[in-house]
């Protein structure tokens, strides 16, 4: 438990870029908890399209026009369980698309545990409807000029569509 008995949970991801996959599980994650905290994680093997102030500045941005008051947005680039325990998180929320991402967050759960058994990991199933929906993926299909409208906020698809053409990646059609 945190300050003066508050749950805190925390939700860590690389948000590279938010998707509204991602929304749905603060949404609900946010219901589960007094304070919950996204971590916006560096990740620089996942090769992100944005740096992680931007990743930042974007997912502070989309939960508030949520109107979801009991987030927070903060960087980390450290052990998970680290992070939880220095924002005396109790919680550690996961969101899970597929059967491949049980196995690896399973595993990852497993881990967390054998390093602080006092901090559980909550799992929550996408919404059916958003369940294909991955960053690297929404990437992916920008950079060959697809559209990424059912997957992000207008304004993501905005901000990742100026990337994708300001880098000169946009693929061939």
């Amino acid at each position: 438990m945190g300050e003066a008995g508050k749950r805190i949970g925390v939700y860590p991801g690389t948000f590279d870029p938010i998707t509204l996959g991602h929304l749905d599980i603060i949404r609900r994650g946010a219901k589960l908890v007094d304070q919950l905290i996204i971590g916006v994680t560096t990740n620089p093997s996942k090769n992100p399209m944005f740096t992680p102030e931007e990743r930042m500045a974007m997912v502070t941005r989309e939960v508030a026009a949520q109107g979801i008051e009991n987030v927070s947005v903060m960087g980390f680039n450290a052990l998970l369980m680290k992070f939880a325990e220095k924002q005396g998180a109790s919680v550690i929320v996961r969101g899970l698309r597929a059967v491949a991402d049980f196995e690896y967050e399973y595993q990852m759960a497993g881990m967390n545990q054998q390093l602080n058994q006092g901090i559980e990991t909550v799992f929550l199933m996408a919404d059916v409807s958003l369940q294909p929906i991955a960053s690297k993926l929404v990437k992916e299909i920008a950079l060959f000029g697809g559209d990424i409208t059912k997957f992000v906020t207008p304004r993501v698809r905005d901000e990742v569509v100026e990337r994708v053409v300001r880098q000169g990646q946009l693929g061939d059609y």
